[in-house]
């Protein structure tokens, strides 16, 4: 009864990513770091784990496709540095691959907790699959929780940020399962007379509320 009635606190889209300093694989690092560029922030349960190890290794074949797109990587789990480091080195030996991006040591969980990254339902000292979106401006504009479980689809994480850097340069929106080069969704009117308009305003048209374009 006493697990039932634990909350988590959240942070909330469209508003600041809550603020950090922490250890990190690279030195410290913070929020602040990341001002003009696009974050992913991502949480995993535990270093030496298959799971995250499958996640951690295509993260790091990405992170030059991510780079490209203006936006770092950060990973976060409730281990020592000294269990990143060993990780880090073991991936390196054993799958080959570098871990290029810092991964935060937060023993104390701070940041961990100030990210609703902790689930009393799912395991109280670990952290969950939890991924975090944040913008150049420092507000979190996406967060997707995934269980202990099943592993992220890194894919899915960088088209993700391509959806959101369209929709902010052209003020669209895009749907299920857009890809750069496919239409985008035209914001639909808002008054009768706009939505007669809409018609014959030269897009791809459907319907008054539903009209696309290519960006």
């Amino acid at each position: 009864m006493e697990q039932a009635t634990q909350t988590v606190g959240l942070p909330r889209l469209n508003a600041p990513a809550p603020d950090f300093t922490a250890v990190t694989t690279h030195g410290v690092k913070s929020l602040a770091d990341y001002r003009g560029k696009w974050l992913v922030l991502f949480s995993h349960p535990a270093d030496f784990t298959p799971v995250c190890t499958t996640e951690f290794t295509a993260f790091a074949r990405a992170h030059e496709e991510f780079k490209a797109l203006n936006c770092e990587l950060l990973g976060l789990s409730i281990d020592s540095i000294f269990a990143h480091v060993a990780w880090v080195l073991n991936i390196k030996e054993k799958f080959g691959v570098d871990i290029n991006f810092p991964i935060i040591e937060d023993l104390k969980m701070d940041v961990a907790k100030s990210y609703g990254m902790i689930h009393p339902g799912a395991a109280d000292t670990q952290a969950v699959r939890a991924t975090f979106f944040i913008d150049p401006e420092g507000i979190l504009r996406a967060m997707v929780y995934y269980p202990m479980s099943n592993g992220r689809s890194i894919q899915e994480f960088l088209r993700l940020v391509k959806a959101m850097q369209t929709s902010d340069a052209n003020k669209c929106a895009t749907p299920e399962a857009w890809q750069p080069g496919d239409a985008v969704i035209v914001p639909p009117p808002k008054t009768v007379d706009a939505a007669i308009a809409r018609k014959a305003e030269g897009y791809q048209y459907t319907d008054w509320y539903f009209s696309e374009k290519t960006v």
